[in-house]
């Protein structure tokens, strides 16, 4: 005869019953010291991470026993910057590690949630016009909106689908797009492309190229390297530059687009769970598109409050995007027009 198993909760176990939330950590009780070398952040980020995501956090569950908001976002902070689920870390605020596990779930949904809120391109010509002229004064580049580029971060083995999240490396991952402005402030940044994807199909596929071929400023374009076709909204360096112009555009192009690759080693350095140190993230490919998003829309934030400034020195490149690509050659005679303008207007 069967015999049937009971669940049991871990943290009831832990604590019995009788406590309603789990609240042993207290957060005015530690050093500004403690936690950011323990969580990332200075108090007055996790307070106001605590005022944004509390409503959702509290949200009434089936559960007998719920976790305090400020309790699960310390947990999620504590992995997405460490990428690990220290034991030290749960026995410190009084949870398992499951709970910990249930945690960094909760506050990636409600961070993903609020993505579009911290995450998009600026609309009204005011803000426009600073973010051109930002760009203008890195390096002398007109009209740039925004830089692009690809970056992978490795996954688990998927049940499904496996080959498609292979990169060229043999290694499982998500391709990731994204956009940032000259501070880092990230502009778009979509985070499920499979692995197996070359760059160029990742943006072809995109809802960045919907955006721009339909709806985004006609007056300016994106910066994006060779590894992306020539868009009339994409600007990417010349091939073989021949006059002393064109080497002029590729320098100020490449000074520009390096942007993007100091951004994508701060977020690194800054979310370790997303850099490799600690083995891939353990998770499904959904999961972990949504963990990389959420640690994106923490990355935005901290901007906001003069936070994660660049981490890493301007010289030298980040790993770029898995694939060994090609220089893509341009069949959009507009495309062409609109770089040769370019180049006669600004770097002749």
């Amino acid at each position: 005869m069967a015999v049937p198993i009971a669940v049991l909760d871990c943290d009831l176990l832990l604590y019995g019953r009788g406590h309603r939330t789990l609240d042993r950590f207290k957060l005015e009780d530690v050093t500004d010291e403690y936690l950011v070398s323990t969580y990332g952040f200075p108090r007055q980020f996790i307070c106001y991470l605590v005022d944004l995501l509390g409503a959702t956090l509290s949200r009434p569950t089936q559960r007998s026993r719920a976790i305090s908001p400020e309790t699960q976002i310390l947990a999620a902070l504590g992995f997405y910057t460490s990428g690990s689920f220290q034991t030290r870390m749960g026995d410190a605020m009084g949870i398992s590690q499951a709970s910990m596990s249930r945690c960094v779930a909760n506050v990636t949904e409600a961070l993903v949630e609020r993505a579009s809120q911290f995450i998009h391109f600026p609309k009204d010509e005011a803000t426009v016009q600073t973010l051109k002229d930002d760009f203008y004064a890195l390096a002398g580049m007109p009209g740039v909106l925004g830089v692009v580029d690809c970056t992978h971060v490795a996954i688990k083995a998927p049940n499904a689908e496996d080959l498609s999240y292979v990169n060229r490396k043999g290694l499982h991952s998500l391709n990731c797009l994204m956009v940032c402005d000259s501070r880092g402030v990230l502009l778009s940044a979509e985070t499920h492309w499979p692995g197996s994807l070359p760059d160029c199909t990742v943006l072809e596929q995109a809802a960045l190229t919907s955006q721009f071929e339909t709806e985004l400023h006609k007056d300016g374009w994106l910066l994006g390297d060779s590894s992306f076709l020539l868009r009339t909204w994409l600007m990417t360096p010349l091939h073989i530059p021949e006059t002393p112009a064109e080497y002029r555009y590729n320098m100020a192009h490449s000074a520009t687009h390096n942007v993007i690759e100091r951004t994508f080693r701060t977020i690194r350095s800054r979310f370790r769970c997303l850099d490799g140190s600690k083995g891939t993230l353990q998770y499904s490919p959904e999961k972990s598109s949504h963990i990389i998003l959420a640690c994106c829309v923490l990355h935005n934030i901290s901007l906001q409050h003069g936070l994660d400034v660049w981490s890493a020195p301007a010289t030298g490149h980040m790993e770029q995007s898995e694939e060994e690509y090609e220089q893509m050659e341009s069949v959009d005679s507009e495309a062409c027009r609109v770089r040769q303008e370019l180049l006669l207007s600004h770097f002749s």
